[in-house]
């Protein structure tokens, strides 16, 4: 463990990317302040943060939601830096994609104002998303940071998750808008595909469509069929990276590698022969879709 390099806030402290963020954090020698929503209750089971190597020194839980701006003051105060992690996550589109979105910009406003308001926070790095570019239309192989995705054609589409796209691509436009007219050192990172272990309890989405082929799970296998991805790891420590570079503005896209679902199915094969992976023959069924692959 590094020494004391100052305390920064990591927001959706009990996520998939945001618990794996704090323990690379505490690794590196940072205090960390970490939000969470509050649970009156106390049926959340937190232990897989407490229990961090360093956590009992240099890790704080405040309570702090989206749909409450104002509750990330008191995180947020005295920090270097901010990573805004959390994110209303809603594929199944449960609630009308206005009220996700407004929530989600909402809350982004709150934590960029209280980040202005203390005077001490050097940098915001904000987490996007891939599904904040490449709905953008366009016929390219690769896409770049300058690519954003079309909100009206995610509308015309009907995707699946289509309000959690939305909200995305508009929260990322707030933020970068926000610092620019206020003055605030604001980046956003880009993931896609997020594969890789992980410290929370919580089953991760992007892991269990990763493992469908090894789960059964034959309704995902074709949003495998070009998956652009990027392990937990590289996501963290690229983060922390966003924070501490000085000449570092804008956008960045954090993506490693796209793989097929044939490719896949291989290398499942190769290394789990317990498993009964789909062949290659049964894969041929499911569709191919064009492939973009993300720049990074």
């Amino acid at each position: 463990m590094e020494g004391d390099k100052g305390t920064v806030c990591v927001t959706g402290g009990t996520g998939y990317i945001g618990s794996w963020l704090i323990m690379r954090l505490l690794d590196q020698g940072y205090h960390v302040r970490t939000t969470i929503r509050s649970d009156p209750d106390n049926k959340k089971d937190i232990s897989f943060l407490t229990s961090l190597p360093g956590a009992s020194e240099k890790l704080q839980i405040f309570n702090a939601d989206l749909s409450d701006p104002e509750s990330f003051n008191a995180p947020i105060e005295g920090c270097i830096g901010v990573f805004h992690v959390a994110t209303p996550v809603d594929f199944e589109d449960k609630e009308p994609e206005e009220i996700v979105t407004k929530r989600t910009i909402n809350g982004a406003l709150g934590i960029l104002k209280a980040s202005l308001n203390s005077k001490t926070v050097k940098r915001v790095v904000y987490t996007s998303s891939s599904s904040a570019v490449v709905f953008n239309g366009k016929d390219e192989d690769e896409m770049d940071e300058s690519f954003w995705t079309d909100v009206d054609l995610i509308k015309s589409l009907k995707n699946f998750g289509g309000s959690y796209m939305i909200s995305k691509t508009l929260t990322e436009r707030t933020v970068l808008e926000f610092g620019e007219k206020h003055g605030l050192d604001v980046v956003t990172i880009i993931p896609s595909f997020v594969v890789g272990p992980f410290i929370c309890p919580k089953f991760p989405g992007s892991v269990r469509t990763i493992l469908s082929m090894v789960l059964g799970d034959k309704d995902q296998y074709s949003l495998l069929l070009n998956t652009s991805m990027v392990h937990v790891d590289d996501l963290a420590r690229a983060n922390i990276f966003l924070l501490e570079c000085p000449t570092v503005k804008g956008r960045y896209i954090c993506s490693s590698v796209v793989i097929t679902l044939q490719r896949m199915s291989e290398f499942l094969t190769e290394r789990y022969p317990e498993f009964q992976i789909p062949t290659l023959e049964k894969l041929k069924v499911i569709e191919e879709r064009v492939s973009h692959q993300r720049s990074s």
